[in-house]
């Protein structure tokens, strides 16, 4: 048996299959995606006045009393970095998660002493990916008043903004419903300028 025979056809069908699947098949995937999906395509980026902003997939650390925060973030070297996304990997009985998970908590009822409401778990804890751009409604509506007190305005104003910025995933059993930290503050920045 001559292997010669054998190494032709191998590679030669190598060389198609890798033009094939390496450069064919995803340059027709991008095309359909851009000319399908262009905004989840490029990112869903968030474009304000001509300047990106951010993703709406990704979250960015607030933590100005005058903005909404987001769920905490577990990756390194820093928050919601996107290149090293992760989660803590701390189980429920890890006394380091109740330390961290106590720790939040605290520094949530320093930056509002006067609220007394229990503290929303998503506000306390880090999402498997570490970079969840989304908070609930209760989240968001706990932290109203002390946006609201930031700001200038009324806390009802600010509660009515969250209530508009409430996303509901079609159909519902798709997800809870949830407010996008990003687009909220960048929606007070327009109705209450920072002063």
């Amino acid at each position: 048996m001559n292997t010669t025979s054998h190494i032709r056809p191998a590679l030669t069908l190598l060389l198609v299959l890798s033009i094939l699947c390496g450069g064919v098949y995803p340059l027709l995937v991008t095309g359909i995606a851009r000319g399908v999906f262009a905004r989840q395509a490029e990112g869903s980026l968030i474009v304000q006045d001509g300047r990106v902003r951010g993703s709406r997939l990704i979250g960015q650390p607030f933590t100005s009393p005058g903005y909404f925060w987001g769920r905490p973030s577990a990756t390194s070297p820093m928050p919601y970095n996107a290149a090293g996304s992760s989660g803590s990997n701390q189980g429920p009985t890890n006394p380091a998660l109740l330390d961290a998970v106590k720790g939040r908590i605290a520094e949530l009822r320093k930056a509002d002493p006067d609220k007394r409401a229990p503290v929303p778990v998503d506000l306390v804890t880090a999402s498997a990916s570490g970079l969840d751009p989304d908070i609930s409604p209760a989240a968001a509506l706990y932290q109203a008043g002390r946006v609201a007190r930031a700001r200038g305005a009324t806390r009802a104003q600010v509660e009515d903004l969250v209530r508009r910025h409430v996303e509901t995933p079609a159909p519902a059993i798709l997800g809870a419903p949830h407010v996008n930290v990003l687009a909220l503050n960048l929606a007070l920045d327009q109705a209450w300028p920072r002063r």
